[in-house]
């Protein structure tokens, strides 16, 4: 009687890992393809010269596109219980498409080579971290709040040196990407934690729960494109 009563709880157990690890396979696709959208768009419009050259060298363009991203991000987030599934993935493929526009710039700055390099080092790096955070049963809450105020203080740092650019040259920029790094490994691991926490506590189904992996994919493609991001400004080989 023993053991009969012991089997079904570990079947269940093992049924709800899978679960959860189907789950978070769907919030990495969507974050991949995300990422892929935002290479391929990049790409393509740093083959452009004149585009690129505006966006680079004209702020009020930089900042137009940013604020778009800014936005489809918060209408995204606000509204993710109010619409379904597919106008989601619609919006997070418009937001990743925007970013690889805003990105292109890049292209010009550093060496192609250097930019392929830092994004396989970016890829190792989030997996790592990414695996922590799913496997790990330590509360990284703690963690996720001190990243998060490294990050609104960064956020403070880039409004200040869009009014005075000579905040952002030199030193300050290496210290901020640096900055970035450590924050954005934290909230890889942090927000991994998170999304799958988030998943086991609901009953997630059919609809929501693929309006989930989107929210998850958009997370974790902010804290992958940012730490490339931040990598490559250390690390990366300029033109």
């Amino acid at each position: 009687m023993e053991n009969n009563f012991e089997r079904p709880v570990g079947l269940s157990q093992s049924k709800e890992l899978s679960k959860t690890a189907k789950f978070m396979s769907r919030v990495y696709g969507w974050m991949m393809l995300g990422v892929a959208m935002s290479g391929i768009v990049a790409y393509g419009v740093s083959q452009n010269t004149d585009i690129s050259m505006m966006i680079m060298q004209n702020r009020g363009a930089f900042w137009g596109l940013f604020i778009v991203q800014f936005a489809l991000v918060m209408v995204l987030s606000a509204a993710m219980n109010r619409i379904n599934s597919t106008f989601a993935g619609l919006l997070y493929f418009i937001y990743a498409a925007v970013t690889g526009v805003t990105f292109s710039f890049i292209f010009m700055i550093y060496a192609q080579d250097s930019i392929y390099s830092m994004f396989f080092l970016t890829a190792f790096s989030f997996g790592g971290l990414s695996a922590a955070g799913y496997l790990t049963k330590k509360d990284l809450g703690p963690i996720g709040s001190f990243c998060m105020m490294g990050l609104f203080g960064m956020i403070g740092f880039s409004i200040l040196a869009f009014f005075f650019p000579s905040l952002g040259g030199g030193s300050s920029s290496m210290i901020f990407s640096a900055i970035g790094v450590l924050v954005f490994s934290g909230l890889t691991a942090y927000d991994t934690q998170k999304i799958k926490a988030l998943y086991e506590r609901g009953a997630y189904s059919g609809d929501a729960d693929r309006k989930l992996a989107i929210f998850g994919a958009l997370t974790l493609y902010l804290d992958f494109i940012n730490l490339f991001l931040s990598l490559l400004r250390i690390f990366g080989r300029r033109r």
